[in-house]
């Protein structure tokens, strides 16, 4: 997490990324009026350096931003929540098999690399390392997928499911897992495309089946002890 100094006199970058996290975390709910003059005190900045933050996290689908009414945490709804799932099944099977045809020794490096620095997190506890590193190495296989076009909409994807876990997930499960991931990587290794794009299915099946849509979403709505 960052201190203090790092928030003070924030560049859009950090105000993105504390937001993100405070949502990611479930500190941030869903609904939640994002209110600017409120965030520029909090984080030290101008009005317009926060409407950049909440434009570029508008992008993101994780703030709705309403004419006259002001920013908010968007709250996606459960048909939404099950389209995102839909949609990242289809790509990341193509991320996948792009994978296990052209994915190199370095490659493989890098992805086991990950993978242990998601187990050094989920030791050490620290939250804010667990959730960046999971959704991350979803973003790391598209990259090495080579594709900038799938990239960029798994990493929308990503983005959303973030929200959608923090507003379904009950409290004490965690969206995405090493040991899972590792399996994929392994079928990936061995150039095993059925069994690659199978382990992908399940552990998307997985996240999803987490997800309790009726959980009650009234929650403390406070900016200041999210983001503080």
């Amino acid at each position: 997490m960052y201190n203090a100094d790092e928030v003070a006199g924030a560049p859009t970058a950090i105000i993105c990324e504390k937001i993100w996290l405070a949502i990611a975390e479930r500190r941030l709910r869903p609904g939640t009026r994002l209110k600017e003059e409120q965030l520029a005190e909090i984080f030290s900045v101008s009005r317009a350096r926060i409407r950049q933050a909440l434009t570029a996290l508008e992008r993101d689908g994780l703030v709705t931003i309403m004419p006259n009414r002001g920013a908010f945490v968007s709250e996606p709804s459960v048909d939404e929540a099950r389209d995102v799932f839909v949609a990242r099944r289809a790509i990341e099977q193509r991320v996948v098999e792009r994978l296990c045809e052209r994915a190199n020794p370095k490659d493989l490096v890098r992805l086991r690399a990950h993978i242990e620095e998601e187990r050094i997190a989920g030791r050490s506890g620290n939250l804010s390392d667990i959730v960046r590193l999971s959704g991350g190495f979803h973003l790391l296989l598209a990259e090495l997928s080579g594709s900038a076009f799938l990239f960029g909409i798994l990493r929308d994807l990503v983005s959303r499911t973030s929200l959608i876990t923090a507003m379904y997930r009950s409290n004490h499960l965690h969206n995405c897992g090493p040991d899972e991931h590792l399996a994929v990587v392994e079928y990936i290794a061995s150039r095993d495309v059925a069994s690659a794009i199978k382990e992908m299915a399940e552990h998307l099946n997985h996240v999803e089946a987490e997800l309790d849509l009726d959980e009650e979403k009234d929650q403390p709505r406070d900016l200041r002890t999210a983001l503080l």
